[in-house]
């Protein structure tokens, strides 16, 4: 597996070339996807971008290229990013969990810190499991699972036609037999699931940060014993008050069917006080 984050401070605290003042400004990490890292350069060390790619390039011999991390933007939450060193390049090919991925960072947005995530699923899925990921991206979830489980089949549907060529390419790459990408909205795409009675044992909503929930599509395809995987994005307070159980709860209750909840994961920190978590539950 590759090493996707490292300390940014330890990394450029090699080169000399930083007072401890500018080095306490940096994040604390960066990813590495491949030969490309992307990094989030404070705003006071802006004059500085260039440097701080330059020498993580002859600090890191895997690193061919740095892009600088900018704001998310528009339906598909594409991110904005910067060019700052190294060779020009937006694809790029990123391992883990022994599988391949194939993906342009550009238009494809990928976290590499969801890495133990995806393969703790993976190990909870069961024989002849039927699996669906909403909003899949480039499919990590859904070909880490196809590879690292017995599952009987994984189906994966994210709205971005680009990100779904990358998934379609990953697939063949990891030589897979058991898993579909699928382009398409979810809004319309789980309706027609439910007019054709199809259903699935597991449900992983791998959901951006948007303020809908989907909870009601999700459980259009679930049935009894169906278990699901509902990513939020909560403040401290609101984890404190159990805002998305309570979600989930009102989603249920609306959608008529009983359930329990599971647990919780928090996934990675987003900013101080602000979580990216998990909480799964179990139709009865």
């Amino acid at each position: 597996m590759e090493k996707k984050r490292q300390s940014l401070k330890e990394v450029l605290k090699r080169s000399g070339k930083f007072s401890e003042e500018q080095l306490r400004y940096l994040p604390r990490s960066f990813d590495i996807l491949g030969e490309i890292a992307l990094v989030q350069i404070p705003y006071n060390l802006r004059e500085m971008k260039k440097v701080i790619g330059q020498n993580l390039i002859s600090l890191n011999k895997n690193i061919r290229t740095v892009y600088g991390k900018g704001k998310f933007y528009g339906r598909l939450r594409k991110q904005r990013i910067e060019f700052l060193a190294g060779k020009k390049q937006e694809e790029t090919v990123y391992k883990e969990n022994g599988c391949i991925f194939k993906l342009n960072v550009k238009t494809c947005f990928f976290s590499p810190r969801l890495s133990t995530d995806r393969m703790n699923l993976a190990h909870n899925i069961k024989k002849k499991e039927e699996v669906f990921v909403m909003f899949s991206g480039i499919a990590p979830y859904g070909i880490v699972i196809a590879k690292n489980s017995r599952c009987k089949k994984v189906v994966c549907v994210e709205l971005s036609k680009e990100c779904t060529k990358y998934a379609k390419e990953s697939i063949k790459l990891n030589k897979l037999y058991n898993i579909e990408a699928i382009p398409g909205d979810i809004k319309k795409v789980c309706p027609r699931f439910k007019k054709e009675k199809i259903t699935f044992d597991r449900i992983i909503m791998a959901r951006p940060q948007l303020e809908e929930t989907f909870l009601k599509e999700a459980l259009m395809v679930a049935r009894k014993g169906t278990i699901v995987h509902f990513q939020d994005f909560v403040k401290k307070e609101e984890l404190e008050k159990k805002v998305s159980e309570k979600r989930v709860q009102d989603a249920a209750k609306r959608a008529k069917m009983k359930i329990r909840i599971l647990g919780f994961n928090i996934l990675r920190e987003l900013a101080p006080y602000k979580y990216h978590i998990r909480l799964d539950f179990k139709i009865l």
